[in-house]
């Protein structure tokens, strides 16, 4: 089994939004903003390479949208998803699976493209797209707290191709590959977890989005139920110390992966670096 980090680019988001209720004072250590109080966010895929699957956990935000759409988040960096891929060896009919963690546009956008002719079609039209069934249901039929971050394009589209199943925690895709769920920040996002060489690597999504989100307290703005954000990372922070799991972040622009430790003030990251540095 190979594990390939895919980079579909960097985009930003206001600082405070990400931060919740924690002051500016502290957050701004952490996570340097711009004038315009955004700090950028990196959109790290991952891909796991077993035998005859290539499983691609979430696609970033994509490029359909329109220009007034991407003015909001400011998109840059020198990666995109495809280029991205193909550094890696593969094309996109290659890929077997898709999971989505949750649809929010910044993790599903890359799954859907506009084709020339205005149709909207699957990047990867050969692979089974996976999601979780309450949250599907709740992309769809969105609260006005999330509405803006589920987009009917970049959903509808997978159910009328006929390639969506849906995500249960005894799902087995590969045996290494099992999934956890969570529910604070959206109903039922998906927590990939990969056994690779004898260490256990869990894929964040947005229950961590950065090694600065580790203290129990510093829940994102964007969280639809903070304090259930804040038991589910009690929970696992716990366990990933017990058993010396790597967490692999989506977001954090600079740091692809830590281990965390017990300090007098709480569980903390501690070695952190790319992702290859912990499993070579």
């Amino acid at each position: 089994m190979k594990l390939h980090v895919i980079d579909s680019g960097l985009f930003k988001l206001d600082g405070g939004a990400m931060f919740g209720v924690v002051p500016k004072t502290l957050w701004s250590k952490h996570q340097i903003p711009d004038e315009n109080n955004r700090v950028t966010w990196a959109m790290r895929c991952l891909l796991i390479e077993k035998d005859d699957k290539l499983i691609l956990i979430d696609t970033g935000v994509g490029d359909k949208q329109d220009e007034k759409f991407f003015s909001h988040f400011e998109l840059h960096g020198d990666e995109r998803l495809i280029p991205s891929l193909a550094k890696a060896g593969f094309k996109p009919e290659d890929i077997t699976d898709v999971v989505l963690t949750h649809l929010h546009f910044d993790h599903c956008g890359g799954a859907v493209y506009r084709a020339e002719n205005g149709d909207l079609k699957l990047t990867f039209p050969n692979a089974t797209h996976w999601s979780e069934k309450e949250h599907w249901q709740a992309a769809i039929n969105p609260n006005p707290r999330e509405k803006a971050s589920f987009l009917k394009e970049n959903i509808l589209p997978i159910e009328q191709s006929g390639k969506l199943k849906f995500i249960d925690e005894y799902t087995s895709i590969i045996p290494e590959l099992t999934f956890s769920l969570a529910h604070g920040h959206t109903e039922g996002m998906i927590i990939p977890i990969i056994q690779y060489k004898n260490k256990t690597i869990v894929y964040m999504a947005d229950l961590i989005a950065s090694p600065s989100h580790i203290p129990l307290a510093w829940v994102m703005g964007y969280d639809l139920h903070p304090l259930t954000v804040i038991r589910e990372k009690e929970v696992f922070l716990t366990q990933a110390v017990k058993e010396n799991f790597i967490l692999f972040f989506e977001h954090d622009s600079k740091i692809e992966a830590c281990t965390v430790k017990e300090t007098p003030k709480g569980i903390r990251a501690d070695k952190m670096g790319d992702l290859k540095d912990f499993i070579v």
